[in-house]
């Protein structure tokens, strides 16, 4: 719609620039013929001006130019209302955007609708707002005790959309110098002299604010301004009330420390006094804990003794039984042990008789072996003496050498022995020849 506009606006201009054109060029050339003329010159017939085209072209550029007039745009973040030029304001907003208007008679009174600030005094970044030539102050107001206090304030606020016709109608132009700081000031001026200084700087600052935007809210609202927020920023003293409330303060302060380190301490001694009860209670509750833990296992005990005491009788009665038993085992024991002694005792007799039978047979054997051994050596010695010599000699060591010699009874030593010899052999041979008292 806006290159329409655009296009039926440049086309209509272009028409009556064209047909001016016209114009211009015909007067330049009847122009021409009239100097031709007068300086006397054969000239054609005269140009003819075309006026008739020109004024039908210039009549129908008018067209697309209306056109494009009735053609307004409204931007975004701003609204607008028709102001006719016979009826005055025509009720209704136009939001951003494209409207059709009737073109020589209505206009279109354009208003910000975005949010807007009122401030005063200075801002926070050190610098201080312009409006025309000076700077703006701090709004000065008196407190109750008449002293002057220089207040930095913020108004943020927007204008209502749907009351721009009423703005229009009422209120003076522009409503952001003529209405919204008269009415700022004025309920700062009528509400702060209700406190002290002390009040407005740090005990009800607050509250006064808070009243403050209440009432600027609702006489601003009334004209169709909404007021979002009133900020207080800072609060300008008097310099010797200042630094008397300075000192004030400074002092208020140490009071309030000394109120919140005391009550420090009695919260501690208190937290003491809860911590014992609570160790206290806590013990005893540990004690009547124990105590039920006793009595619990007392009972259980008990409980227990009632299944018990059966179970030791059984383990008597069993024990009794058992020791009845061990003792008849006992007995028993003792008497196939007595028995088996005299088994014993009879198979050792038996034994012993027997190998008394043996050994005097065995004896018996070896004296008739020996006797028959003893004849038979006595035998070979009859035939043979000098065996005996030998035999001698050999069994006095094994280091002697033995020699043969005669028998003659020249040698006294191998006589003696001889002899010696002789004599034992006899008396072998008698003790051969007696009978031996077993047999």
């Amino acid at each position: 719609m806006l290159i329409l506009k655009y296009l039926l606006l440049y086309g209509g201009i272009g028409m009556a620039v064209f047909a001016a054109g016209i114009l211009i060029h015909d007067l330049y050339l009847e122009l021409q013929y009239r100097k031709a003329q007068t300086a006397g010159a054969a000239l054609p017939a005269p140009p003819q001006i075309r006026w008739r085209s020109a004024l039908a072209l210039a009549l129908l550029a008018w067209a697309p130019l209306l056109i494009a007039l009735g053609i307004f745009v409204v931007p975004s973040g701003m609204a607008g209302v028709r102001v006719s030029q016979t009826s005055g304001t025509i009720p209704g907003t136009l939001y951003p955007g494209t409207h059709f208007i009737t073109p020589m008679a209505e206009k279109i009174a354009l208003f910000d609708t975005r949010d807007q600030l009122f401030t005063t005094g200075a801002l926070e970044d050190g610098k201080e707002t312009q409006v025309a030539k000076g700077k703006i102050e701090p709004l000065k107001v008196q407190s109750k005790e008449g002293l002057d206090v220089g207040l930095s304030i913020t108004v943020r606020y927007r204008l209502d959309p749907k009351r721009l016709d009423y703005i229009q109608s009422n209120l003076p132009q522009p409503v952001e110098k003529e209405i919204v700081p008269a009415v700022v000031a004025s309920a700062w001026r009528e509400l702060v002299p209700n406190y002290t200084v002390r009040e407005v700087f740090a005990v009800k600052r607050e509250e006064i604010r808070k009243r403050a935007s209440d009432r600027i809210a609702q006489k601003l609202s009334s004209d169709g301004i909404m007021v979002k927020e009133v900020m207080l920023r800072d609060i300008q003293l008097p310099p010797e009330y200042a630094k008397g409330l300075e000192n004030l303060l400074l002092k208020e302060q140490e009071n309030d420390q000394m109120g919140v380190q005391t009550e420090i301490q009695q919260k501690q001694v208190r937290l003491s006094e809860l911590e014992a009860e609570a160790t206290k209670a806590q013990q005893v509750k540990q004690a009547e804990g124990q105590a039920q833990v006793r009595v619990l296992q007392a009972k259980a005990e008990a409980d227990a003794m009632q299944y018990t005491l059966p179970l030791k009788q059984k383990q008597i009665e069993q024990s009794k039984l058992e020791a009845e038993a061990r003792k008849e085992a006992t007995v028993k024991n003792a008497e196939a042990m007595a028995q088996a002694k005299v088994i014993d005792s009879k198979a050792e007799m038996e034994r012993r008789k027997m190998l008394s039978q043996a050994e005097a047979d065995r004896i018996r054997v070896t004296a008739a072996a020996d006797a028959e051994r003893m004849q038979s050596e006595g035998t070979i010695l009859k035939q043979n003496p000098l065996l005996i010599n030998k035999i001698v000699a050999e069994r006095l060591s094994d280091k002697l050498q033995i020699m043969m010699v005669p028998a003659d009874g020249k040698f006294f030593f191998a006589n003696d022995v001889l002899r010696s010899m002789n004599v034992a052999n006899h008396t072998s041979q008698a003790e051969q020849a007696e009978p031996s008292p077993q047999n």
